[in-house]
């Protein structure tokens, strides 16, 4: 399961993580957030070891959210050594986003 990412644990989750990470920002009433929904959670599973998937809920995380400028949802952050280093804004097909993770692992 994808970790739930908030404004209280980002810190140590991502920028700390020794990891690659992908982030999903979200929220409930978000249509295209809903349709990747399922997409996120098979990477949090096949990718377990790997990379940190997580979720941020944009309605309860603010801080995060305007730290990273994210203005449309979804909007899917990749991070590597505390860097974002690419995004995807909007829904895609799954193989885009594995594209983006193995190219930083």
């Amino acid at each position: 399961m994808a970790l739930e990412i908030t404004d209280a644990n980002f810190e140590e989750l991502v920028m700390n993580s020794d990891k690659p990470v992908m982030i999903d920002f979200w929220a409930v009433w978000c249509g295209p957030c809903r349709m990747i929904a399922p997409i996120v959670e098979e990477m949090s599973t096949e990718y377990e070891g790997k990379a940190v998937i997580g979720k941020v809920d944009v309605d309860n995380n603010q801080d995060v959210a305007m730290k990273y400028g994210i203005r449309n949802i979804p909007t899917v952050l990749f991070v590597k050594n505390g860097e974002v280093v690419d995004k995807q804004v909007g829904a895609a097909p799954k193989q885009a986003f594995i594209d983006k993770l193995e190219a930083l692992l």
